[in-house]
């Protein structure tokens, strides 16, 4: 079947989508035609011509390219196939779920429909089961904290699964690994037979609850699924073809499923960059997926179709990195130089400002991307280019919850109906919710209750208790007459409103906890009214996360057999919240309006996930050593796991190998989405005072200086 299917392998925007959509309608367009396909296996005779024309598994990296597959396959066929396209993971976990009754059969578990966990719930249920093997002289061995050990150890189990390497194979594997180097030993983790015994309780215990994870998902499906003759027989009458984009980001089970399909006559259709690889680190391993080439008709792919620096820079840029001492110029590439980090951001914001002012570019052509952006960038870009009209969008923006006010206010208000959870707001935290509920009635959204009067009712009419704190009239306020009547009569609405909840609640009128930031949300925030794109996708995250909170919660509560006082969960609850360790990332709410004529902010994977490509790019911390560490996109052991590295271990020359090899592939990549010109921003000083010599500073000393008192429009 060498013939039938095919592999395409370009670099970024060498065509590599469009030629699989393309595929695509070839295959479809065959099969209702009649015709007899040439790379479309004949059809089964339990299939009509309609479940042919569907019978195309459709494979997408991530949850963006997904949408955008299935947009490309509408428009090209106006509709006539629509699709379903799946991540991996994706496609995974809706087959456990789909024969979650199969595995139950398999397995012996107890019949339940199962409850997927979410990492922040996956990290507080394993650290309550596993709080009896970590004591303190434990944890300090491994020079991590509690949080990380615990996250560093499920992210093992991740790397596991998606790699096909069953729990009993880790600990080996990480013996191995560790005899052969002294820095894998000194990196912070437990002991290999405590960590197996650690893997498997955590396994076990999921599955005798339904409750699942990523990590078990694949696994599931890779262990017990897919080898199951019942399954396989499904999978097979289902699906006569793949088409599957991107495959470099792809984990290493995946190849297997590609075989398995492949063996049996379903043909495919996969793109491949070489300079992708994405999410290696993070469970991707592209060389074992690259093995399908050899079953396909290649195509190769140009360079980039369209104008961008790498057909002409790609050479330059990589001597340059190798040979630092070159003298080599960078046409297109222009520096912005400063001493301190405070300043560079100013002077960036300024010239993206006289750009856009000027008519030479408009905001949705530039993208500002950094290996790593901290707050106190994000902010203040966002600040200094809001304030002169520009809007600026941040890419898959992950602020946690707690950082919003409306978010705040709203767990305030929990602890006011709910008794036992006094003792997790202050007064600051009161005058806050009486400035954010007052809002309600104004378009303009000005508080009714500004920030002195909050401070003065919640000073003398907040009543403090550990389990019922309380909000008394505003006559308890001797000079109440002060605030105003409209202080006054948007105070005394919020307190009858948690009169009435309160009230409510003892009668057991409220359902749950949902239901009352539902009722919150409608009489205070919504009303009718438009709130911004990131105040609305907050709310969003937050009803979703209680809504899995909860469900997970009574699970829990259900398996143990236990009666878990209310309070206690909700309590629970907002000091998962407050710890911030959840964010605004609900299910997406595409921005519109200015939002979507916006410049894009983004760190160096978020840019290279979403696929995207802009007239101008700037670099911002272009000399930081960030450049070239994975950082937050590489997983703690994730080397160990590849295929070509199951034999060996990793020593400090693999990770300066694969340190160097990765920021060629993100240049390259970088370059293939930039059209005109790239700004690579550089303060000799980072944020936190020290001098910054990173692997990209030849390309700084070679790119034409460029200050912003001096800068005039090309």
């Amino acid at each position: 079947m060498l013939s039938d299917s095919v592999w395409i392998e370009g670099s970024s925007r060498s065509g590599k989508t469009a030629r699989l959509v393309t595929q695509f309608c070839r295959w479809v367009e065959n099969t209702t035609n009649g015709q007899k396909p040439r790379h479309l296996p004949k059809p089964q005779k339990h299939l009509n011509n309609q479940q042919t024309e569907l019978a195309v598994l459709c494979l997408a990296a991530n949850d963006d390219n997904r949408r955008e597959l299935v947009e490309r396959i509408v428009t090209v066929t106006a509709g006539k196939y629509p699709v379903r396209a799946k991540t991996p993971l994706g496609f995974f976990q809706d087959e456990v779920m789909l024969f979650w009754p199969l595995l139950i059969q398999i397995l012996n578990l107890r019949a339940q429909f199962p409850v997927r966990l979410r990492p922040e719930t996956e990290q507080e249920l394993a650290t309550r089961l596993w709080r009896s093997h970590l004591d303190s002289e434990t944890i300090r061995a491994t020079g991590v904290n509690e949080y990380r050990l615990i996250r560093r150890i499920l992210d093992i189990l991740q790397l596991a699964a998606y790699s096909g390497t069953p729990i009993a194979e880790i600990a080996p594997l990480l013996e191995r690994s560790f005899s052969t180097t002294e820095e894998v030993t000194t990196t912070g983790i437990v002991e290999t037979p405590l960590l197996e015994t650690m893997l498997l309780q955590w396994r076990n215990w999921c599955l005798e609850r339904g409750l699942l994870t990523y990590g078990i998902i694949t696994e599931l499906y890779y262990q017990y699924l897919l080898p199951d003759s019942n399954y396989q027989q499904h999978l097979l009458r289902r699906y006569q073809a793949v088409l599957a984009d991107d495959v470099d980001d792809y984990p290493g089970v995946m190849r297997d499923v590609f075989d398995f399909l492949l063996d049996r006559q379903v043909v495919g259709a996969f793109t491949y960059n070489p300079n992708g690889g994405i999410r290696l680190g993070l469970g991707a391993d592209p060389e074992y997926i690259a093995g399908l080439r050899d079953r396909c008709r290649v195509e190769s792919l140009p360079q980039p179709l369209l104008n961008c620096l790498a057909n002409t820079l790609s050479l330059p840029v990589s001597e340059l990195l190798d040979n630092t001492a070159g003298v080599l110029s960078l046409p297109n590439f222009q520096s912005i130089q400063t001493t301190s980090r405070r300043d560079l951001l100013r002077e960036t914001s300024e010239i993206i400002a006289q750009a856009v002012r000027s008519g030479q570019i408009q905001p949705q052509e530039i993208a500002v991307i950094a290996p790593g952006l901290d707050a106190i960038a994000r902010y203040t870009l966002v600040e200094l280019l809001t304030k002169q009209g520009i809007p600026v969008a941040p890419l898959n923006d992950q602020r946690p919850l707690v950082s919003y006010p409306i978010i705040r206010a709203l767990l305030t208000l929990l602890s006011f109906v709910y008794p036992g959870l006094g003792r997790l707001i202050d007064r600051n935290a009161v005058a806050e919710m009486l400035v954010v509920l007052s809002r309600h009635r104004q378009e303009t959204l000005i508080p009714n209750i500004d920030l002195v009067r909050a401070g003065l009712i919640a000073d003398h009419c907040y009543q403090p208790h550990p389990e019922q704190p309380n909000l008394l009239p505003v006559t308890a306020y001797d000079r109440w007459d002060r605030l105003g009547y409209a202080a006054t009569t948007a105070y005394e609405e919020i307190v009858q409103w948690i009169e009435l909840q309160r009230s409510q609640q003892q009668q057991r009128l409220i359902p749950s906890p949902i239901s009352l930031l539902d009722r919150a949300i409608q009489r205070f925030l919504w009303n009718g009214s438009n709130l911004p794109y990131e105040q609305l996708a907050a709310l969003r995250e937050l009803l979703e996360t209680a809504q899995h909170y909860w469900e997970v919660d009574t699970r829990f509560r259900q398996s143990e057999a236990i009666e878990t006082p209310a309070q206690g969960a909700i309590a629970q609850f907002v000091q998962l919240l407050q710890s911030g360790t959840i964010t605004a990332n609900p299910y997406p709410v595409r921005p519109i309006g200015p939002m979507s004529r916006a410049v894009t902010l983004a760190t160096i994977f978020q840019y290279r996930s979403s696929r995207k490509c802009h007239r101008w790019q700037f670099w911002l911390d272009a000399g930081s050593p960030l450049w070239l560490s994975g950082g937050a996109a590489t997983l703690f052991s994730a080397p160990l796991f590849l295929h070509d590295r199951y034999a060996r271990g990793w020593t400090a020359e693999d990770t300066l190998n694969a340190d160097w090899q990765r920021l060629h592939r993100i240049l390259q990549d970088l370059l293939s989405r930039v059209e005109e010109r790239v700004y690579l921003c550089h303060s000799d000083l980072a944020v936190n005072g020290q001098e910054q010599d990173g692997p990209l500073l030849a390309l700084v000393n070679a790119a034409t200086p460029l200050n912003v008192k001096d800068y005039t429009l090309i």
